[in-house]
């Protein structure tokens, strides 16, 4: 038989096939095959995995499903394969799937419709756009018509790809196939067009899709007004929002949500508490994202009372806060400088048993090393790891910064070296802290061995190491090292831009010879 597929090739897939294979080799020779009383048992068995097992089956048995079915003798139809990996692909193991199809083939099971539709969607979801299309062109020689379904897919595949106007192109020639689009395939590339920001061809879609008598739904509506709202194209948006009213589309919980939370971002709280209290009227009940989103919204622009009146209504409202809500609130009054009100909620949600995640004692501990409490921002540290909270690199980096900012870098120094012998990556974030710490206590010297040292441990210099370390040199006095070093980060590709050279000229309080220094690069 022809191969119709290609094997996923995949660091992932190989690893899987090292684990799994053994239980593939049993089947791989069909004519070597016994055609024992076994075969029929495995026959009778699989037949009762798949009646009952199939709409909550884990991963590996739905592959110890696979393997038996391979096994089993008469060899099972294409229909029950293709139901197997369909629950495969569900989890999102689209390589296995690609991969397991090609056992299937070489055992001689021809292709179905449904399973043709499978593979492409497989093919389209791990972005083989190229290899999707080589696919339906070999089903359709083969004499199967693709479906809706399947043309949804590849439809998919081209708006995740950016590749819009073959999108549009699909659903132009869908017609030509015999297929009418529904307005879930104008839905599907109105939602990649926004997403792209092309407001413009999205709606011109949306006014195509009207006048061909196709009636746009709720998910239409909520895609457009939002993108819209993104893009802060409020006139257009509400002219929308009032044609959805009139043709009777109510608006759901997530439609109001998402543009709660537009407005919300975008500052707009005026509208965006007006469109909760629309949804009170209209007896849509606010979800926990509801909320989160206007928590969040009054937050960024520092209205920690009504934050607070919003997080105390959900309560009453018996929508409980989850630890997003509070890392929310928590990031709100650490920003605000009110740190301690920031851990009495940080209490009050472990008295709710909420475990805090790493965001959580990041942001308390950056806090207090902002109030110049390291004391504390130590032990909230030493609580994070009692109650078995990994810290990340961006913990390890705010407390870094803390020690180099209070002229503590024998400490910082021991911290990167336990770091590293502790194989956590450390990053350039990690180095420029150490490196500029080192310049403002003096350490210029040590500060450019370690500049030095930084390709040898694997780590990139950017911009900021670069302009830090040339303001560095030039404040010692050592012009001709800060002039190779200029030439070496143009010859590297930065070219930083003149916000960024300020900014860490103006923080570190350096020379007006290292800006002339800086300045050269430009040039």
């Amino acid at each position: 038989m022809q191969r119709l597929i290609p094997i996923a090739s995949s660091s992932s897939v190989k690893g899987f096939v090292r684990r799994h294979l053994l239980l593939l080799e049993r089947g791989n020779n069909p004519e070597s095959r016994s055609f024992s009383g076994a075969s029929h048992h495995h026959h009778h068995h699989y037949r009762e995995r798949l009646r009952s097992e199939l709409h909550c089956i884990k991963f590996d048995d739905a592959f110890s499903l696979f393997c038996e079915m391979l096994q089993s003798r008469p060899i099972p139809s294409i229909v029950d394969f293709t139901r197997v990996l369909t629950a495969i692909a569900k989890m999102n193991k689209f390589d296995i799937v690609i991969y397991l199809f090609h056992k299937m083939e070489n055992f001689g099971i021809s292709h179905d419709l449904y399973s043709f539709t499978i593979l492409i969607h497989c093919f389209c979801r791990c972005s083989r756009l190229s290899l999707a299309l080589a696919l339906l062109g070999k089903m359709m020689k083969l004499g199967f018509q693709p479906s809706i379904v399947t043309l949804g897919s590849l439809l998919n595949g081209f708006c995740q790809g950016n590749r819009f106007q073959e999108a549009v192109s699909l659903v132009d020639s869908m017609a030509a196939l015999g297929l009418e689009p529904n307005v879930v395939i104008y839905n599907t590339v109105i939602n990649g067009l926004c997403k792209n920001r092309d407001l413009n061809n999205a709606l011109e879609i949306f006014y195509g899709m009207e006048k061909k008598g196709i009636v746009a739904d709720a998910v239409t509506y909520n895609t457009l007004i939002s993108g819209l709202c993104n893009s802060g194209r409020w006139t257009d948006a509400a002219r929308l929002l009032r044609d959805m009213v009139k043709r009777n589309i109510d608006p759901n919980v997530i439609f109001f949500t998402a543009l709660i939370d537009t407005f919300a971002k975008e500052g707009n709280l005026l509208e965006a508490k007006n469109l909760y209290k629309e949804m009170i009227r209209r007896s849509v009940h606010p979800n926990i994202f509801t909320y989160n989103s206007l928590i969040n919204g009054f937050c960024i622009h520092g209205r920690l009372g009504d934050a607070k009146h919003m997080f105390d209504l959900m309560v009453s409202k018996g929508c409980f806060p989850d630890v997003v809500t509070y890392n929310t609130l928590i990031t709100g009054f650490c920003k605000s400088k009110r740190v301690e009100d920031g851990m009495k909620l940080f209490c009050e949600m472990t008295h709710q048993g909420l475990v805090g995640d790493a965001f959580t004692y990041n942001t308390l501990i950056h806090g207090y090393c902002q109030a110049g409490k390291l004391n504390v921002a130590q032990k909230v540290f030493n609580r994070m790891v009692d109650c078995g909270v990994p810290p990340d690199i961006v913990t390890y980096n705010i407390l870094l910064d803390c020690l180099c900012n209070n002229g503590k870098i024998e400490k910082s120094l021991v911290m990167v070296e336990d770091l590293q012998k502790s194989q956590m990556d450390v990053d350039i974030i990690t180095y420029n802290i150490i490196i500029q710490g080192m310049c403002k206590t003096d350490k210029v010297k040590e500060a450019w061995c370690l500049f030095r040292s930084l390709t040898r441990k694997g780590v990139k210099p950017d911009a900021i190491a670069y302009i830090t370390m040339i303001a560095g040199l030039c404040r010692k006095g050592l012009r001709r090292e800060a002039d190779k070093l200029c030439k070496r980060m143009k010859e590297d590709g930065f070219i930083p831009s003149e916000g960024i050279d300020n900014e860490t000229l103006r923080r570190d309080h350096y020379t007006s010879l290292s800006a002339e220094f800086i300045k050269a690069v430009h040039e």
